[in-house]
């Protein structure tokens, strides 16, 4: 039976998600197409020894009353479903260098950031001052982080770049590795990247940090429940193979893996970017277009060590550490040294849920290129389409973890003895489950020197086709949310979406 929709999205990322959701909201007919058997992109966990692990949402920022996030799930209808753990407000983040003994806190409330970063500069409390202020500044100037006005970029933020910003806030170079300590958040480029990514990933913590307490998956299903209240379709098991068009040049219909055929009159790419103009064909894309996109460097992969402890082994601790074996690596710490790995590590920890002060699991996070795994890049693996590694790749995983809890142990000496079991993700695992580009954490890499080169409409060449997700728009949950609403102005309207968001504003408001 040939089925029709208002609107088809491909991918079920967050951005796929919340854009599904807005147009169901309105009314329209929306389908949604998940090639693997879980639903959420970067949103998805996995679980070992009855314990949840997160692969991509390690913390969300910007949820308390009032803030932008918050204001986006309101709208969304699943704020007050979310099961949150707010971290620790003195230190959320916290800085460490391998050659100082001193933790360095990122705090959450700017007047508190000030205040706890100050205790160990004091003489710098002004320059700390300017660059909380400057953060804020910037963020002001981007469309919808404020969740409405504001329709333009303002091109002199666009060319701001993050080191010239940070040198000329403060010469103290400890101070200027504190500041850009949580850079794993955007791949740590901080000697080319825009000061605006930093800002905006920056800025939503620093408002309030939280963690999920079952996991980042709660909000993709938190948002396929409310899809389906409203009634849309969600199809897992349904990768997309063929874009088929007429002969107006509009897209018809698109044709899945197990030859399901599903038509409709508007589109929404949620899948690499890449892999979407390759379904279109290089034939209906402008060349100037096609190489713009190909010439894009992946922001880099990760390799992600998960340890199962044994019962009250180890302290939980409610707050991330970002580790440097030096200070000076924070400007670029995605170009490790092979030999040195692992230069610098991302560590988190999640409480027992019978004794809350110990934890039950620590998951460690380091850059990996994707030409570590290179040799192994024609396999694929998930629980969809299971395919078996060989034993060379099981021995690079096994190896690649020792060395990680070889640098967990000089900050946690009894970790080898806390460990019951441990599991790995290589860039491999990334790529073939959230389908990223040589599994890259954040899209592609953006820079201050020419910052329109990796910026894309949502709006396509073919009228009814649209797109969102982090390799289009800003990574993370918040800059995947705002996307969404972005692409669903294109369709719906601007003036249609800014009414929908200011009803939630005076509500906030009222309330």
């Amino acid at each position: 039976m040939k089925k029709e929709y208002d609107i088809l999205v491909i991918g079920s990322g967050l951005g796929g998600l919340v854009s599904a959701l807005i147009l169901a909201k309105e009314g329209l007919k929306v389908c949604v197409l998940e090639k693997n058997n879980q639903y959420g992109g970067n949103l998805q966990t996995f679980s070992r020894d009855k314990l949840i692990f997160d692969t991509g949402v390690h913390y969300l920022g910007g949820l308390s009353k009032g803030q932008n996030l918050h204001q986006f799930f309101s709208y969304l209808e699943i704020i007050e479903e979310l099961q949150l753990q707010k971290m620790d407000e003195d230190c959320y983040d916290k800085i460490t260098f391998g050659d100082d003994e001193i933790e360095y806190p990122h705090a959450q409330g700017y007047d508190n950031f000030v205040e706890q970063l100050s205790k160990f500069f004091p003489e710098e409390r002004e320059n700390i001052e300017n660059y909380c202020k400057e953060i804020q500044r910037v963020c002001n100037y981007f469309p919808r982080y404020n969740v409405v006005a504001q329709n333009n970029y303002n091109p002199d933020i666009l060319h701001l770049n993050t080191k010239r910003f940070i040198k000329s806030i403060t010469s103290n170079e400890k101070l200027q590795s504190v500041l850009l300590g949580s850079n794993f958040l955007y791949a740590g480029d901080s000697e080319n990247t825009p000061f605006y990514v930093h800002a905006l990933t920056v800025n939503s913590y620093i408002q309030s940090a939280y963690k999920c307490t079952k996991g980042g998956s709660q909000i993709s299903k938190l948002l396929i429940n409310k899809l389906r209240k409203y009634g849309a379709e969600v199809h897992k098991h349904s990768e997309v193979t063929e874009f088929v068009f007429s002969d107006n040049n509009l897209l018809s219909s698109v044709k899945t893996k197990d030859e399901n055929e599903y038509f409709s009159k508007q589109f929404i790419s949620n899948i690499e970017i890449r892999s979407a103009i390759k379904l279109i064909g290089e034939n209906r894309i402008k060349k100037s277009f096609y190489n713009r996109v190909f010439s894009w460097e992946p922001t880099s992969s990760c390799f992600s060590v998960y340890l199962v402890l044994k019962p009250k082994s180890i302290g939980s601790f409610n707050y991330n550490v970002y580790h440097f074996l030096s200070k000076d690596l924070v400007w670029n710490s995605f170009k490790y040294k092979k030999e040195k790995w692992p230069e610098t590590y991302m560590l988190s920890s999640t409480s027992s849920k019978h004794d809350p002060e110990f934890a039950e699991s620590l998951t460690a996070i380091s850059y990996m290129h994707f030409t570590e795994v290179k040799e192994w890049e024609n396999t694929f693996n998930t629980i969809a389409s299971q395919q078996d590694r060989n034993e060379l790749y099981k021995k690079f995983k096994f190896e690649k973890a020792e060395k990680m809890i070889q640098a967990l142990e000089i900050k946690i000496p009894n970790l080898r003895e806390s460990i019951k079991n441990i599991y790995t993700s290589s860039p491999l695992s990334y790529r073939d489950y959230i389908g990223s580009f040589e599994g890259n954490m954040y899209g592609y890499a953006k820079t201050s020197e020419n910052a329109l080169k990796t910026m894309v409409s949502p709006r396509t060449k073919i009228e009814n086709l649209f797109l969102t997700g982090q390799s289009v728009n800003m990574h993370g949950i918040l800059g995947c949310t705002i996307g969404a609403f972005n692409t669903c102005a294109e369709i719906l309207g601007k003036e249609l979406i800014d009414e929908r968001l200011l009803e939630i504003l005076n509500q906030t408001n009222e309330n």
